[in-house]
């Protein structure tokens, strides 16, 4: 019985001593370490003549952030399609002061909030024979 341990443990040795090697039935792909390479090392400037920004003047390259945004993300502002134009045009300009004047007493606005809490309320229908009461 304590040879056929003995012979267990050594070839369980065998084995795993086996996969340390290059080959044999534990071969394993290792990295190359010669296969990494350096980055370059930085590099100073050697001309260090730029000229101090002026009091008050714009940066060169100032731009706003949605102009950024626009560039980063669709590479600059595309042509407007012939429908998109003229959907424009027929809506003219906003008046610049509307943020002011919506939240103004005087602005004549609809009571939507009875009808709007009901419809939104209103259970799931089956499609076409769903209904909703409004009040008249």
């Amino acid at each position: 019985m304590r040879k056929i341990t003995n012979s267990i443990i050594a070839l369980s040795m065998m084995s795993m001593l086996s996969a340390c090697g290059s080959s044999g039935i534990f071969d394993r792909q290792r990295p190359d370490e010669f296969a990494v390479s350096r980055q370059a090392p930085l590099v100073i400037p050697p001309d260090f003549t730029l000229a101090p920004p002026q009091n008050g003047a714009l940066r060169p390259n100032a731009t706003s952030a949605q102009e950024q945004v626009l560039s980063t993300l669709f590479g600059g502002e595309a042509a407007r399609s012939a429908v998109e134009a003229g959907v424009l045009n027929q809506a003219g300009d906003a008046d610049s002061s509307i943020r002011s004047s919506v939240d103004d007493p005087g602005t004549n606005t609809v009571a939507k909030g009875n009808v709007t809490r009901d419809i939104i309320a209103a259970p799931e229908g089956a499609g076409r024979t769903a209904t909703a009461d409004t009040p008249e």
